[in-house]
């Protein structure tokens, strides 16, 4: 089995580490644009060789593409047409995106779309780029698959091999339905992840302080803020009306908070903290 993997950073870097040192692969191929990503890529022996775009379609029985959502919905139809009208012999593409449902509608009735199997894997830090890349990164994860009964069943079957290779959980569901469950319980945290680092900046002009006075739960809140915008821009226009009602709703939570706050309601600020509590039934 030999599995490309398009753009080494955090994603399709852990992806290569483990698919190789775990059998799954005995070959792995990157391909990546940033040169000092690639340099440091195979320096860090992420892959077992970088390669350019053309070598990697051809030679790999399964493409991994691990780029920013606006990049993957343009590049997955391009590979489709690069495996030719059999299929190219049984190759598999992949995307690991955190959206789906525009890049499924993309391919929808493109004649190899059976030759494709979206994917979520539901794991990452928020540091990016080769550097980042680590083994064990997916391991009891979920790992969603979006529109399962468009890909051809041997080509999921593989898919769900190789998942299964990295100790996920494979959970199916509508595309659309995805994007709207990733809006919540995954991309509203970015934003207010990215909101209160913004507030906290502009209240607290000096750096010393922010660093001096940075508890365990402000760190743990705010870490998402140093997450990449090349990843995040895309992800948060593409999945643009879900991302807005669950900011609506959001605020409205917030708006609740403060009207307590600001009328010394102790009981009814007691009463929304109790509510959130419910939260540790289900994440423990």
């Amino acid at each position: 089995m030999t599995v490309g993997i398009i753009g080494l950073g955090l994603i399709g870097g852990s992806m290569a580490l483990d698919l190789k040192r775990r059998g799954f692969a005995a070959t792995v191929l990157g391909v990546e644009n940033d040169p000092v990503h690639s340099a440091a890529a195979e320096k860090m022996e992420l892959v077992d060789r970088v390669v350019p775009m053309d070598e990697c379609l051809r030679l790999s029985d399964i493409v991994v593409v691990a780029v920013p959502v606006g990049t993957a919905v343009r590049m997955v139809p391009q590979i489709l047409d690069s495996f030719g009208s059999e299929g190219a012999s049984g190759k598999v593409v992949i995307d690991t995106c955190s959206t789906k449902g525009r890049i499924c509608r993309q391919v929808k009735y493109h004649p190899l779309r059976g030759r494709y199997v979206a994917t979520h894997p539901m794991a990452g830090t928020e540091y990016s780029g080769p550097w980042a890349a680590m083994t064990g990164l997916f391991d009891g994860r979920a790992c969603i698959f979006a529109d399962a009964e468009e890909s051809d069943p041997q080509a999921l079957a593989l898919i769900e091999r190789m998942y299964d290779t990295l100790n996920m959980r494979p959970i199916y569901m509508n595309s659309d339905n995805h994007d709207v469950h990733t809006a919540y319980v995954s991309h509203i945290s970015h934003v207010t992840s990215f909101a209160l680092a913004l507030t906290v900046l502009d209240k607290e002009r000096d750096e010393k302080h922010i660093f001096d006075l940075a508890s365990g739960g402000f760190s743990s809140t705010v870490r998402l803020a140093k997450s990449n915008a090349d990843m995040w821009v895309p992800i948060l226009t593409q999945n643009r009306d879900n991302v807005l009602q669950v900011i609506d709703t959001y605020i409205d939570k917030m708006n609740q908070f403060r009207k307590a706050i600001a009328d010394g309601d102790e009981d009814r600020i007691r009463a929304l903290i109790g509510e959130a509590n419910r939260i540790k039934k289900i994440l423990r």
